[in-house]
C-alpha cells in the first residue's frame, strides 16, 4: 500500500474534540461531517486540502475522548494517512478498525513540513518527503493490521473472512 499526498502539519496533543468538535457529534452523514473536520484547530484546513493528502503531527494525536467520529470524519475527507511522533491508544485502534492508515515516525514527524510531498509505504515500512529527499524508516505494520487497512477497515476484513 502506498500513499502519495501533500502535508498538512499540527503540533502536539490534537484532541479528539477538535478533530470533529462536539456540537457535530449528532451528524451521520459523511458529506455533512467533513464540512467540520478540523475547523475548530484550522478553520482553512479544507481549503489547503486534497483528497489523499497526508495529516502530520507531534506526539498523541487523538488524544481526549474516544469519538469513532473523529477518525471516521478524516476518513471520509480523503485523508490519505496520519504520520505522528506518537498516538493516543485508542485513537490509534479506532483509526486501523476504520481502514485509516496511522503511522508513528518520530523522526519524519519533527522534520516534515506542510506541504512537502510524501510517499508512504505501509508494507515497506517507510516515509520519503520527496521535497526534502528524506527517507524515514518506521517499525513494519503488523500482518494482520495491513489486511485490515486494505480491505478498508474491520467490518469489511471480517466480511471478506466471513466469505473465504
Amino acid at each position: 500500500m502506498i500513499i502519495k499526498g501533500k502535508a498538512i502539519k499540527y503540533g502536539n496533543d490534537v484532541n479528539t474534540d477538535v478533530i470533529l468538535p462536539g456540537r457535530y457529534l449528532h451528524l451521520t452523514d459523511p458529506e455533512e461531517m467533513v464540512k467540520h473536520v478540523l475547523e475548530d484547530l484550522d478553520p482553512d484546513f479544507l481549503k489547503k486540502f486534497h483528497i489523499g493528502d497526508v495529516v502530520v503531527a507531534g506526539r498523541n494525536f487523538g488524544c481526549g475522548s474516544s469519538r469513532e467520529q473523529a477518525v471516521m470524519c478524516l476518513k471520509y475527507a480523503g485523508v490519505g494517512c496520519i504520520v505522528a511522533k506518537s498516538f493516543a491508544r485508542i485513537f490509534y485502534r479506532n483509526a486501523i478498525n476504520q481502514g485509516l492508515p496511522v503511522v508513528e515516525s518520530p523522526d519524519a514527524a519533527d522534520i516534515i513540513d506542510s506541504g512537502d510531498e510524501l510517499e508512504i509505504d505501509i508494507n515497506e515500512g517507510f516515509i520519503v518527503d520527496k521535497t526534502k529527499n528524506l527517507r524515514f524508516s518506521f517499525h513494519p505494520i503488523p500482518g494482520f493490521i495491513k489486511k485490515i487497512l486494505e480491505a478498508g477497515g474491520l467490518i469489511p476484513r471480517l466480511k471478506k473472512l466471513g466469505e473465504e
